[in-house]
């Protein structure tokens, strides 16, 4: 599997008691090394043109202007000096990775990355997320000719901004399961199906605190599994969350290495029955250091199987 990230990522630096900190992708990596199946590549970072094909214009520009500079986009977003290289290279990471699974003959690619991007708006930034980084990964592939796609996102937090881009869009089917019933960002009910021609193509499994391994992965073997071989799609992207791990301080879902094991493997199967093994995997969340870098070999273990 190629595994796309840079050490420059680990610049951006929102405070040294935030959460989303460098010693995050640091763990990450850690996860990966030494991994015989791994093939490590550095990505080149995203140019504005392509962040403007998700995002509004002026959202771009406003948030490219706080280059070199700490300013809080929101409560829990804030800048610091090296955030802008960190978050275009972040993005870059996963536009790198989804032209690679396309062109082959690598199928497996990870990008990680920081800033996290699933709750990135059009024209908002919110939950430590800049640039929606999945999101532009979605539009990359139809860029390079593929029609529909898959986005499953297993992080603890619902992907507010990957749901919203993309509801009225009949090509892209949005699976997350996510602790929910009022948890953060409050959106991901159950009866958010899509609006317009994209009815049908997103769906929500909340999960109530308390819920780990076993209502996980059910979640995916009963309404991820048959979705997805109903729609076929053409490649499978994940927003790859560690956050719902038990011992992460953020959430309060029970999910352990091995869930995360088989969500890979339920994603990976789906990959090889519809999309010809292409499956990019975008690091999302995940603050408990130790469990995110056990949780991430557990997937690579996972992958490597194949």
């Amino acid at each position: 599997m190629v595994v796309y990230t840079a050490a420059r990522m680990e610049e951006h630096a929102p405070g040294a008691d935030h959460p989303e900190r460098p010693a995050r992708l640091v763990a990450a990596r850690a996860g990966m090394e030494g991994h015989n199946a791994v093939s490590w590549r550095t990505p080149r970072a995203i140019g504005r043109d392509r962040l403007c094909a998700v995002h509004d214009p002026a959202y771009v520009d406003a948030v490219l202007a706080t280059a070199g500079r700490a300013v809080a986009l929101d409560a829990d977003t804030i800048t610091s000096e090296g955030t802008i290289t960190a978050a275009l290279l972040a993005a870059g990471a996963v536009d790198d990775a989804v032209a690679t699974v396309v062109a082959g003959p690598d199928r497996v690619a990870w990008a990680l990355v920081r800033p996290p991007g699933h709750h990135a708006e059009r024209a908002r930034a919110m939950g430590f997320c800049l640039f929606n980084n999945v999101a532009l990964g979605v539009v990359r592939a139809k860029d390079l000719g593929l029609r529909r796609v898959l986005v499953v996102d297993w992080d603890v937090h619902h992907g507010n901004g990957t749901q919203h881009i993309f509801e009225r869009d009949p090509d892209v089917l949005f699976f997350s399961t996510h602790q929910g019933f009022g948890f953060y960002p409050g959106t991901g009910r159950s009866e958010e199906r899509g609006t317009g021609e994209g009815i049908g193509t997103t769906i929500n499994v909340p999960l109530r605190a308390g819920d780990g391994h076993d209502e996980i992965v059910a979640a995916f073997h009963d309404v991820l599994v048959p979705a997805a071989d109903a729609f076929a799609p053409e490649i499978v992207l994940v927003s790859a969350g560690f956050d719902a791990h038990v011992m992460d301080p953020l959430a309060e879902l029970r999910a352990r290495e091995e869930t995360y094991a088989e969500l890979t493997r339920v994603v990976r199967g789906i990959a090889e029955r519809h999309a010809e093994g292409r499956l990019v995997l975008v690091l999302e969340g995940g603050y408990a250091l130790g469990a995110l870098t056990r949780s991430i070999r557990a997937c690579a273990d996972a992958l490597a199987e194949h």
